[in-house]
């Protein structure tokens, strides 16, 4: 894989992240356009490398929420508890299904465009219904974090965006929409340092030392600034009802993407 390669792939990781849109369908759509033998044999890992850029960036734009997060925690105020539990709940469905389900999972990343497709109108469908949903003021509850880690769960299909399914789902479920796109942001950072926590102590990320190490740098590098730019823009779009834009956007390329 090209320096340039590695850059359109961080570009479309970073911004599809957090742009309910889907990041791991576009990015077999990106890897299928491009054609690479490299992704055959690396496709994992630098797949593990762009999400740590995305989480990278989650942590810069939250920063202030998460300072405050953890110096509740610290002190053991109820209010910060309380959030930190709901994450954790979250994070239940995906991890079970991250835990006993890996090798099922990498098999779906094996550039099938029509089934990548297909899961882009599923997403096309969730946010369509979000944006024509009332806005209230709702917090998110525990039941509502299960749910939501139900929601996130299922976004490891490659075309359902799990930006875009878990804040669709948290909008339907009543929380307050700016709400829903904060939740739905701090929740997959635990995700995501875990996963890679877990592929150093297995060894799969030794390939690092023994591929050319310039693709990931720009690729992690184009990711996160990226990220940064469009998780700001995410919040905005979502406190303004905008993500039936990315529905007709969904739509389009899922019906390109089954007839290609």
């Amino acid at each position: 894989m090209s320096v340039l390669e590695s850059i359109l792939l961080g570009i479309i990781q970073g911004l599809t992240e957090f742009l309910p849109v889907s990041s791991s369908g576009h990015i077999e759509i990106g890897k299928s356009l491009l054609n690479s033998s490299f992704f055959e044999e690396e496709n994992l890992l630098f797949t593990v490398i762009l999400h740590f850029a995305t989480a990278i960036s989650t942590i810069v734009v939250f920063r202030k929420t998460i300072a405050s997060l953890l110096k509740g925690l610290f002190k053991k105020e109820k209010k910060e508890m309380a959030f930190s539990l709901k994450i954790v709940v979250s994070m239940i469905p995906a991890a079970l299904i991250g835990f006993f389900f890996e090798d099922e999972i990498a098999s779906l990343f094996s550039g099938s465009l029509s089934f990548v497709g297909y899961m882009l109108i599923i997403t096309a469908l969730l946010l369509y219904l979000a944006d024509k949903a009332k806005s209230t003021a709702r917090n998110v509850g525990f039941i509502d974090s299960l749910l939501i880690g139900i929601a996130q769960a299922i976004a490891i299909l490659p075309g359902i965006s799990r930006s875009g399914s878990t804040i669709a789902i948290s909008v339907l479920l009543g929380i307050d929409k700016k709400k829903s796109a904060e939740f739905s942001f701090l929740m997959v950072i635990p995700l995501i340092l875990g996963k890679i926590a877990k592929d150093i102590l297995s060894g799969e990320l030794e390939a690092l030392s023994t591929t050319n190490f310039l693709p990931f740098l720009f690729g992690f590098l184009a990711a996160l600034i990226s990220g940064y730019f469009a998780c700001n823009w995410m919040l905005e779009l979502v406190r303004r009802s905008k993500l039936s834009y990315f529905a007709i956007y969904c739509l389009i390329v899922g019906i390109i993407a089954i007839n290609s």
